[in-house]
């Protein structure tokens, strides 16, 4: 394509070498506060699809997860998790250098001089790159958005470079290309076309006749094509039973091999995946929250970007700020629209489809922290949907910066101005000394960076996977840890199949056990060997056979034949050993009677994670539990006081010795404090948990008249309360509830299994 205008001899040619420096800092900040292992929600889940080379929720994520693979074997930083934090590092930054080029390439028809659109190019960078949730998905890689937003941004430069020169001699290449990039992009996330709306509205402003070459679209459709088609290994791959299989989309249950992989069966369970049918989202016309809801929510994120607010500190200011970077990007698009409708062709139908398109066909409900005055009375997100966003924030900063641009202009020209030429004309602009005696303006894009540094910041953090193993540590060895959402399950698997810690515990979450593919794993998955010399001091000096059998004694059909659930209109009773549980009118769900099962059958022992609050007691359980640390281990018989058994109010029966124990060797509450602070509201469960715990084990040593050691354990509950905030919240003065149960969180909040059986 052409790098110079014949119309009025403007100087096209890119700066790549400064968008490269400014992605390269924009890189060292990253690093800088870099995650150094996972984090809550769905970043363990994506590391650990990427180091087994699995199966992530559907649809599974194909070209992120073969992406992500490479770089876990990249000896570029210590650790697995690392290496793929560097991934979404990289990618967010390679997206701040197409921002700048963007921003540059619209200045060039408004400004004569090059540093001062290599300047706006650079407040593009600063601007988008430490926006909150742009700086937060880019250091840990809870996400595959920063992937995705890359392949956007990417997309974005060639159609704005096609734009300025649509009959030129590579103008249909690039096409094919971003074709290619779209088809890419829709094998890391779904939003990897999110570009393609703008694409085709700027080709047929932009040359219209496109669409009556058929040759040139047949080239286009099959690079989309080519680009998706990493799903094609997703079959395969499941068929070799990786630890993370989500999903399951082949109609192979022991092997791969040629009549099972090319059957109905794997056509409609990749189709079923490939569609998300696990989620069951509403149609658009059934509005989850009205409309103008859904606009406050992405205003509430919005807010966010400028300054995160947390605890509600300064909430003037945030609103301030944001309404300030609001302006600036409107004013940003109407001098964009006013100075190169060129690439306003593309870039402005862009801005619309990720910003109002997008809040209209995510069609979420009430965010969780949004008008929290509103209570249980709307229906919520189980976690805020700020991420799904980063499109939008990333890209606004291209307006933001060039509304900021044409502020600083404006203060200029006051000051002085004079006679300069922009390509043959000769038109009034700022003289240098105007530029340089009203930039002071421009500290305006630096507030982002020092008002979100420790919000965003994930350096140093380790607490998630110190929490996955302080709860594996909890379960004896070859026990079953029943678990009830993301944030006490994924970081499980993290820890089990990356980190190597704990493989002997069999997790069994109960929204996945609603689906048939889950329980299938559970079938298959081997009794891995207890790892003795790193596991917990309290569990040596004594021998742990190893169980030999399944968790439950099923066949895979039978297992794929336990129906979603039965009502019951009458208590039942559940009879094991010793064991006479009630179990009162309730819809019993599969998850249950698969839990009911493994404890039927018997061959390990049973815990149930306290992140799933009274679902042992739900069960009929109750009098039979046994808290562990931060688990409640089920017993053959009902518990007695007495000994190192004590009852506490509220948390029922407490292994006193066992907790205080696995208490001394938890990891977390060190990492907590350290940290000193807990953004997301909707995963405090975890640290509450050890306030929690700690706040039993006080009471319960103050029962058995140990003074000291109850007065250290609450001690430990205030530290931790106090750095994660949760002592403004709880007061403290008394022992707070018990932790509620876990937020199920994205992957399984909706899990069903199909209404028709799968094949």
């Amino acid at each position: 394509m052409a790098t110079q205008s014949p119309k009025n001899d403007l100087d096209y040619r890119p700066s790549y070498l400064a968008a490269a420096v400014a992605a390269g800092l924009v890189f060292a900040l990253y690093v800088l506060t870099l995650s150094p292992d996972t984090a809550m929600w769905d970043t363990s889940e994506y590391i650990a699809a990427a180091y087994t080379l699995g199966i992530p929720h559907p649809p599974g994520n194909p070209f992120f997860v073969l992406l992500g693979r490479v770089f876990t074997l990249l000896p570029v930083a210590p650790t697995i998790a690392m290496r793929v934090n560097l991934l979404a590092a990289l990618s967010s930054a390679v997206a701040a250098g197409m921002w700048f080029l963007i921003t540059e390439r619209v200045l060039v028809s408004w400004l004569a001089q090059r540093w001062q659109r290599v300047a706006g190019g650079s407040l593009a960078v600063l601007i988008g790159a430490t926006a909150f949730t742009v700086w937060a998905q880019s250091v840990v890689n809870e996400k595959v958005y920063t992937v995705s937003l890359a392949g956007m941004a990417i997309v974005a430069w060639i159609t704005v470079r096609w734009c300025d020169d649509p009959d030129g001699r590579k103008a249909d290449r690039a096409l094919v290309l971003v074709a290619y990039l779209l088809g890419l992009g829709y094998a890391v996330h779904m939003a990897g076309v999110l570009a393609a709306p703008a694409v085709g509205l700027a080709v047929l402003i932009r040359r219209p006749k496109t669409i009556l070459r058929w040759k040139l679209l047949l080239a286009c459709g099959a690079a989309l094509v080519f680009g998706g088609s990493s799903f094609l290994t997703q079959p395969l791959r499941a068929a070799h039973f990786p630890a993370v299989n989500e999903g399951e989309p082949t109609a192979c249950r022991t092997e791969l091999n040629l009549k099972c992989t090319f059957s109905e069966g794997t056509y409609t369970a990749f189709m079923y995946n490939f569609n998300r049918g696990q989620y069951g989202k509403p149609e658009l016309n059934e509005r989850q929250a009205p409309v103008t809801a859904q606009i406050g929510m992405w205003w509430l994120y919005f807010k966010w970007q400028w300054i995160r607010d947390a605890h509600g500190i300064t909430p003037g200011l945030q609103g301030s700020l944001a309404s300030v970077f609001l302006v600036l990007g409107l004013l940003g698009g109407w001098v964009h629209w006013r100075r190169d409708p060129r690439s306003f062709a593309f870039f402005g139908p862009l801005m619309f489809t990720v910003t109002l398109v997008l809040i209209i066909y995510l069609n979420f409900k009430y965010g969780a922290s949004q008008a929290p005055e509103l209570g249980d009375s709307v229906a919520r997100e189980v976690r805020d949907r700020d991420y799904f966003y980063l499109w939008s924030f990333s890209a606004w900063s291209v307006w933001a910066a060039l509304g900021l641009m044409y502020v600083w202009e404006s203060i200029a020209a006051v000051i002085a101005r004079e006679k300069q030429r922009l390509g043959t004309e000769l038109i009034e602009l700022p003289t240098t000394r105007a530029w340089a005696i009203s930039s002071p303006v421009l500290l305006l894009a630096f507030v982002p960076l020092f008002a979100n540094w420790q919000a965003a910041s994930r350096h140093g953090q380790t607490d998630t996977a110190d929490f996955a193993i302080d709860m594996l540590n909890s379960v004896e060895p070859y026990g079953i840890l029943v678990t009830v959402g993301d944030n006490d399950t994924f970081p499980l698997w993290y820890a089990q199949e990356v980190l190597g810690v704990r493989k002997d515990v069999l997790v069994a979450n109960t929204s996945l056990l609603n689906t048939d593919w889950y329980t299938r794993q559970m079938l298959r998955r081997p009794v891995y060997d207890y790892d003795a010399a790193n596991g917990p001091a309290v569990y040596r000096g004594k021998k742990w056979d190893k169980p030999v059998g399944k968790p439950f004694d099923m066949s895979m059909d039978e297992a794929d034949a336990v129906p979603l659930g039965q009502e019951l209109t009458q208590p039942q009773l559940f009879v094991k050993d010793h064991i006479r549980a009630i179990v009162k009118p309730r819809f019993l769900a599969r998850a249950d009677m698969f839990v009911l099962q493994m404890i039927k059958t018997g061959r390990r022992p049973m815990f149930f994670s306290r992140t799933s609050g009274g679902y042992g007691q739900e069960l009929g359980l109750g009098p039979y539990l046994l808290t562990n640390g931060l688990a409640r281990k089920l017993l053959p018989d009902s518990v007695k006081v007495g000994g190192d058994t004590v009852y506490v109010q509220n948390e029922g029966f407490v292994d006193v010795g066992r907790t205080d124990a696995l208490a001394k060797a938890f990891r977390a509450p060190a990492s907590l404090i350290r940290k000193n602070d807990w953004v997301d509201k909707p995963s405090v469960g975890i640290p509450y948990l050890y306030v929690s715990t700690y706040f039993v084990l006080s009471d319960a040593k103050s029962k058995q008249g140990d003074v000291k050691g109850a007065a250290d354990a609450l001690a430990s509950a205030r530290a931790v309360a106090k750095a994660t905030q949760l002592d403004k919240e709880l007061g403290l003065d008394s022992p707070p509830p018990p932790p509620p149960p876990m937020v199920s969180g994205d992957s399984v909040r909706k899990t069903q299994v199909p209404l028709q059986k799968r094949p």
